[in-house]
This record gives C-alpha cells, sequence and structure tokens, in this order.
C-alpha cells in the first residue's frame, strides 16, 4: 500500500492484528509514499469482511508493506498475491514471507497495471477479494478498477482507499467508513449480495 504519508507507524513496522500470525511487528523500508493501512482501519474492515477469510484467494495489488495481503494470509486465506513494484519494499515482503513460513503467499515485483493487463480471465483463475490502496496522488484506483474487475470471481469483494471519490458507477458500495482524510468501501457488483464466496 503505497500513497501519501498521511499515517506513519513508529518505528516503521506493521503489526498483524488477528489470525495465526497475531501481534507479529514487521518492519518496513523507508519508502517514500509509502503509507501502511493503520491497525484500526484494518480492524474495521476484517469486521466487514467477517474476521476469518478461510477458503479464499486474495489479492494485494500496490501491496507496499503488506499489510493487508499478510492480514488476509493470517485470517486464513487460500492464496494471497501481492503485488509490488519498488525493490525495498518488494524485499522486505520477501523477507516477512520467508519469517512467517507464509507459503499461501505469492510474490510479483511489477507495476500493478501493466500486470493486470497480462492476466487471464473467469472464474477459476480470478479472486475473491481484492485490495486496491494505491497512491492518492498518481491517480490510479479508477483504471485499477476496470481492470481487475474482469478478475473478480461472483460474489467477489473489492476493497478501495482513497482520498478523493473516483467514478464508482458499476459498483454497488456495500461498506464505506472514513479514517481522516482516507476514505475505505467495499464494493461489489450490484446485482450480487453481501457474502464473500469462499473457493
Amino acid at each position: 500500500m503505497t500513497g501519501n504519508r498521511s499515517t506513519r507507524h513508529a518505528g516503521n513496522s506493521v503489526r498483524i492484528i488477528g489470525g495465526l500470525w497475531r501481534g507479529r511487528r514487521l518492519p518496513f523500508p523507508d519508502v517514500p509514499g509509502l503509507r501502511p493501512t493503520p491497525d484500526r482501519v484494518r480492524e474495521t474492515l476484517f469486521n466487514w469482511l467477517g474476521q476469518r477469510l478461510t477458503g479464499l484467494r486474495c489479492l494485494d495489488l500496490f501491496a507496499g508493506s503488506g499489510a493487508l495481503g499478510l492480514e488476509a494470509a493470517s485470517r486464513g486465506a487460500a492464496e494471497v498475491t501481492l503485488v509490488e513494484a519498488d525493490a525495498r519494499a518488494f524485499a522486505a515482503l520477501q523477507a516477512h514471507c520467508g519469517t512467517l513460513a507464509a507459503t499461501q503467499v505469492r510474490l510479483i515485483r511489477a507495476d500493478a497495471l501493466v500486470w493486470l493487463k497480462t492476466q487471464p480471465h473467469g472464474d477459476s483463475s480470478g479472486y475473491d477479494l481484492i485490495f486496491l490502496d494505491p497512491p492518492f496522488a498518481a491517480g490510479l484506483l479508477a483504471p485499477a478498477l476496470q481492470l481487475v474487475a474482469p478478475l473478480l470471481r461472483p460474489g467477489g469483494t473489492i476493497y478501495g482507499e482513497f482520498d478523493t471519490p473516483p467514478d464508482l458507477s458499476g459498483w454497488q458500495v456495500w461498506r464505506e467508513g472514513r479514517a481522516g482524510q482516507t476514505r475505505q468501501v467495499l464494493l461489489r457488483r450490484p446485482e450480487e449480495g453481501p457474502s464473500l464466496t469462499v473457493s
């Protein structure tokens, strides 16, 4: 998760707040613009999602510190893909996965939008839960939403963070919240209900 450095964590670390690795602190490098999702925002998010993500296939684009994707893995997700372009942030993610023995986590160093354009579509290759927390100033959320739409399985959910509301036409806002200047939403397709699909 990269963006405006509006929230800093003491000692440049994030804490996993639930699941198998609860309480573990993970350091992250001092990369300009890296903005981990704060504990209280993640607590709200996983309350919305129902705490356990057992069996889900998840994608964390713009992964940054890995706070969202590794939290999902800690809470039972069957597979979590983290995509991060920055070399130092990616190296830290590699170290975290080794320390945690996170065999269900797949790491990809790539530009998120470029990588999305190469991905196959279809329910078997899609994701149940997609995290989108791109750099706020870069205007990446709207194009990312367009590109991830074909990768979302039926009944799947997208979590987004932003400071300026993007165009959310074509999506149902299932949950929404605010922490300071940052807003959070859970998005679904309009015709679909509120329960996550378990793979």
